[in-house]
């Protein structure tokens, strides 16, 4: 997952793109980078790291100009962790093109062929944006007459890209001289919003991941981009837009409402906060058929994204609601860091459980998910140690059984705890006394209470139904055999031993 920002401003755009970063930092903490302009030259910067290490004064100095795009990174499948993937990317010709995507392209193997044999341009890199870069940039090229671009040649170029691209991704692009282009993909997986803020000098515009980029900048909410709908703001403010692809739907990630974004957050009219605090009400009507629910003392969140529906949940079943564990804010997601070993040493620096709260109590642990369990099992040790009496384990979201193509680091089955295991195989493997799981159908209808224009959800990590239609068992074990070490086996022993028993088993 990724987070992303273009912006059309009527004074310089460093600090502003700088600022939306910072906002966005939880949607990857990998790599950063921000590209601006000032007429027809660029300036770039962009390395590993979070965003406060990527960026100095010098640096800041450099990115002149009052338009730019940003961009923070997490890896997925495949890709190399290192500077030279750090987005946004560049090409030179035509026109000179900036790009910054989040998302993951599933044909992305199959365009990069195409782009040596036909379109005859070279990808320096394994990024998936880097193709989907050269794409656009061939395209541009085969719709513009002349040496000059407007706004229905663009969309052209981009009708043109849906048509060849397949997965998920919603991007920030800028056209040396002509401004900044946003578009987002046909089946509206990845999310992606626009707003703006009047000033005396003319209207500025910020196109961003999340809503709460845009409020924390000063900027009003318009609304969503449209599934495959393109939206060009040239360098003179203008703001145009169309749908470039036919037959498009909405099929938002659930996976953002449950666990990445922002709970202050607003995507596709949904609020992520009212989103987890309805799936921690039906989080509790599922409880209440539990036979061991009335031995619950107190109810408490795994921290942070858990604690609206761990609250909602108590409050809905008349339990008392405790903060039992304290989260060390420096030290990063657990779930966005390369290789189980790295997790588990990570858990225990992050949390620190309060005896106070457990000693002597049947606590109920509320986290948004259960993934690959590393997190999961030694939260409930650090429980047990800290002087609990049983601990329960609810997740508000059901069992991660499949792999997430579309920009989520969930690649390979071996790595998900409940891929081929029943329930009570992954209560005995978390240590838990009982587990309990949300339904999908009450998952997807927490969001859909409050939206019931969402027909649809990306869901593939829970039901095994990838809407692109591409994804295949050979496909996933590309994927798989893609994260394996030079040695042929997994960082991780122990994902390396589960890796070991499911390929022995087909």
């Amino acid at each position: 997952m990724c987070g992303i920002l273009g912006v059309v401003s009527r004074s310089p755009v460093n600090q502003l793109l700088y600022d939306g970063l910072l906002l966005l930092q939880h949607r990857g903490q990998d790599a950063a980078g921000i590209a601006t302009s000032t007429g027809k030259a660029f300036a770039m910067h962009k390395q590993s790291g979070l965003v406060r290490d990527v960026f100095r004064t010098r640096n800041m100095r450099g990115l002149a100009g009052r338009s730019g795009i940003a961009h923070v990174r997490y890896p997925t499948a495949g890709s190399a962790n290192n500077d030279e993937e750090a987005q946004p990317f560049y090409v030179n010709a035509p026109f000179g093109l900036t790009l910054a995507h989040n998302g993951n392209l599933t044909n992305s193997a199959q365009l990069k062929d195409e782009m040596f044999r036909s379109d005859r341009r070279h990808v320096n890199t394994d990024s998936d944006s880097e193709v989907l870069l050269n794409v656009l940039a061939n395209e541009l090229q085969e719709a513009a007459v002349g040496v000059s671009l407007d706004p229905d040649t663009i969309f052209r170029a981009v009708a043109e890209l849906h048509r060849r691209v397949r997965g998920a991704y919603a991007c920030v692009a800028e056209i040396a001289g002509y401004g900044v282009l946003a578009f987002r993909d046909p089946m509206g997986i990845r999310p992606l919003c626009y707003g703006i803020a009047e000033t005396e000098a003319g209207t500025e515009y910020l196109v961003a991941s999340e809503s709460v980029a845009l409020e924390g900048l000063g900027f009003r909410l318009v609304r969503d981009i449209a599934p495959g709908e393109a939206v060009f703001i040239d360098l003179d403010g203008q703001f145009h837009s169309r749908i470039c692809s036919i037959g498009a739907s909405l099929n938002p990630c659930i996976f953002e409402y449950v666990y990445f974004a922002r709970p202050d957050s607003v995507i596709d009219g949904v609020s992520v906060y009212d989103a987890r605090l309805k799936m921690g009400e039906y989080l509790a009507e599922r409880l209440r058929k539990e036979l061991w629910a009335g031995d619950i003392d107190v109810v408490m969140p795994i921290p942070d994204t858990s604690r609206p529906s761990a609250l909602q949940l108590a409050n809905r079943l008349n339990l008392d609601y405790r903060e039992g564990f304290i989260k060390n804010r420096y030290v990063g997601r657990t779930f966005i860091m390369p290789g189980q070993s790295v997790r588990r040493k990570s858990v225990r620096q992050k949390l620190n459980a309060m005896s106070v709260e457990f000693r002597g109590k049947n606590v109920l642990l509320v986290d948004d998910s259960i993934v690959r369990g590393t997190t999961s099992h030694e939260i409930v040790q650090m429980a047990k140690e800290a002087g609990a009496n049983k601990i329960y384990f609810a997740s508000a979201a059901p069992p991660v059984r499949y792999p997430n193509v579309y920009g989520i680091d969930m690649p390979t089955r071996a790595e998900l705890i409940a891929s081929g295991r029943s329930d009570d195989d992954i209560r005995r493997s978390i240590g838990a006394d009982a587990l309990v799981y949300q339904d999908i159908e009450a998952m997807q209808q927490s969001v859909r209470d409050l939206g019931p224009h969402l027909k649809r959800f990306e869901s593939s990590c829970f039901d095994g139904v990838y809407l692109t239609g591409d994804v295949t068992p050979e496909y996933l074990d590309r994927l798989e055999r893609a994260r394996l070490g030079k040695d042929g086996s997994f960082e991780d022993p122990v994902t390396q031993a589960q890796m070991n028993l499911q390929f022995a088993s087909r």
